[in-house]
């Protein structure tokens, strides 16, 4: 799908969930073969859309970048990761022509896309009343670092890594099991929940990436009568239950999954507190709160 190659205002290599864009200083080291860094411009101003033959190009250059689409294929396997159903709410940033949000709509999702450049957004809106899913699927043209996508329980991306770094601590403060899929590019230092790649046959753009936003538990809790202490990096968690040290400490959205002197734990997190069942042990149905 393409995703705003012009995107959003991007920096270097803008990607939404749709579309690649490359921007200048990343693009020696990180355009894909056969795609050239574009030539340094000053912001364009906001223009109105171009009317309805509008046929934008791969490699295309936007506003301080060039547009790639991302291909139909790995747009549907990026929803199947991301196992959306029609309650969901789905954003893409830098939707570029619009396949992703509309890929989404068509499966009765409400879809919005946000793109910086104005003759994309009319496209995207066109070709989602063309695939009869207007009613769905919308758009608005915007800077993505700029706009609330707080609403999303699945957020798509087709960004460069720095980009996706930018992004981080708004995604990480996103409704805890928000499902975030990006096509090939990942989000520094904090690893993805899953990968998948395309077949063999795939050559390009054939890799979707995903992290489920982890709930937020570090700190000094109580589970009955023993100190639970617990320090987190992402979706991975350390610490120890009563001087015992955690293993396996992980959060999946708003679940969180250890193991102390061998008995596993599950728990869900409602705030400052937590709830759920021990394999063994005196105490099956356990609850801890934070202090």
């Amino acid at each position: 799908m393409p995703r705003s190659g012009l995107l959003a205002g991007t920096i270097a290599v803008v990607m939404s969930a749709g579309a690649l864009t490359l921007s200048s200083p990343a693009l020696a080291q990180t355009a894909p073969p056969g795609i050239a860094p574009p030539p340094a411009a000053a912001p364009p101003d906001i223009i109105a859309p171009a009317a309805e033959g509008y046929d934008p190009k791969s490699g295309q250059p936007g506003k301080d970048v060039v547009w790639v689409p991302t291909p139909d294929s790995l747009v549907e396997r990026m929803l199947d990761m991301a196992q959306v159903t029609p309650q969901d709410y789905l954003i893409d940033l830098g939707s570029g022509d619009g396949r992703m949000v509309i890929a989404a709509a068509k499966r009765g999702l409400r879809a919005h896309g946000i793109e910086y450049n104005p003759d994309l957004v009319a496209l995207a809106k066109r070709r989602a009343a063309a695939a009869g899913v207007a009613d769905r699927a919308t758009f608005e043209q915007a800077d993505i670092f700029e706009t609330d996508f707080s609403k999303a329980q699945v957020l798509t991306l087709f960004l460069l890594p720095e980009l996706n770094e930018r992004l981080r601590p708004q995604i990480l403060d996103l409704e805890p099991g928000t499902r975030v899929v990006s096509n090939s590019f990942a989000m520094g230092d904090w690893e993805a929940d899953r990968v998948d790649r395309l077949g063999d046959d795939c050559s390009r753009w054939c890799t979707a990436l995903m992290w489920i936003v982890p709930a937020k538990v570090e700190g000094d809790w109580r589970l009955g009568e023993q100190p639970l202490r617990l320090t987190q990096t992402y979706q991975k968690v350390t610490g120890d239950l009563g001087g015992t040290p955690i293993e396996k400490g992980r959060v999946v959205g708003k679940e969180l999954h250890f193991t102390a002197g061998g008995i596993d734990y599950v728990g869900n997190v409602v705030g400052n507190s937590l709830s759920g069942i021990a394999s063994d042990g005196p105490v099956r149905n356990w609850t801890a709160i934070r202090d």
